[in-house]
């Protein structure tokens, strides 16, 4: 499932025609679901307004093919409550929800927020544990108070730690569906049970990101370890405070997208862009031929 980068026109509006064109891609490639509004998609700095443009936008534009998952990352329940009911309103199919933003929350303060949301929607809800980035950590004790809520189904594993897959499923199997979240990790965490990636570099490199997926699913590790290797200094990428920018970048040069960020990011100048896509270019010409990854059963 990609997490989108948000489209930018030079004049700051969201730039709708090239968001379809990277969309299409990640359809024809053979994504599972569209997720929208997330830390790639630069939350912090669209309005609620923008996410919902960009839901509705999806929905008619996916035409029920997959489905379109909106991110709530608010720093007050009443607001996150609200943007989960407006999601739905729009079509969305699922919420990724973060902890409180801004604010770092206790345990308890932390679930009570999980739990205000899941009350408020019947929609299915994918829990995102990144304490690297956000600080808070939500332990397996939390999500044993959390397992009570039918809604909340899933978990975007972002730790950072392969072996939190093993300590989830251990404690709960089946209970919730883990999904990797770091690009980097993602052949690892597939193969110790997670059952699929919320992807970033997906949105320059569909095609490779989904033959990735698909082959350790079905069992066909050493292609798709081959495939890994050579995505690794792209998948990296992902793991850098400038993200956005790299991926938005690769996007660029892959002809999937633009340079295009909201301030107070900036596009990348200097020797920091010329090694960037050096990385991006180097993997561009060396792009390995993929099989025919959409008719393998898993």
């Amino acid at each position: 499932m990609p997490a989108l980068t948000t489209k930018f026109k030079a004049n700051d509006s969201l730039d709708f025609d090239l968001f379809s064109k990277n969309l299409q891609a990640q359809l024809d490639a053979g994504v599972d679901g569209i997720i929208l509004g997330g830390s790639l998609g630069e939350a912090s700095v669209l309005t609620a307004e923008e996410k919902f443009d960009l839901v509705k936008f999806a929905v008619g534009k996916v035409g029920g093919k997959v489905p379109v998952v909106m991110n709530i990352a608010e720093g007050s329940t009443r607001d996150a409550v609200r943007l989960a009911a407006e999601a739905k309103k729009c079509g969305a199919k699922g919420l990724m929800l973060l902890p409180p933003m801004r604010y770092k929350a206790d345990d308890r303060e932390t679930v009570e927020y999980f739990k205000a949301v899941a009350d408020s929607t019947t929609l299915p809800i994918m829990i995102y544990n990144n304490p690297v980035d956000y600080k808070i950590d939500v332990t397996l004790d939390m999500f044993a108070e959390l397992s009570t809520y039918a809604n909340i189904q899933a978990i975007k594993e972002s730790t950072r730690d392969v072996t939190n897959v093993t300590r989830l499923i251990n404690r709960f199997g089946d209970r919730f569906k883990i999904l990797c979240g770091v690009d980097t990790l993602a052949m690892e965490e597939l193969v110790m049970g997670a059952v699929g990636w919320v992807a970033g570099l997906v949105c320059a490199f569909p095609r490779e990101t989904v033959a990735v997926y698909r082959l350790t699913k079905a069992g066909k590790i050493n292609e798709a370890r081959n495939i890994f290797r050579w995505f690794l200094p792209l998948l990296e990428l992902d793991i850098h405070p400038k993200l956005v920018q790299y991926i938005k970048l690769a996007e660029a040069e892959a002809g999937l997208g633009s340079e295009m960020v909201r301030p107070p990011r900036l596009p990348l100048i200097g020797e920091e862009r010329e090694r960037i896509l050096k990385i991006i270019r180097t993997g561009i010409a060396s792009r390995p031929t993929l099989p025919d990854y959409l008719s393998l059963k898993f």
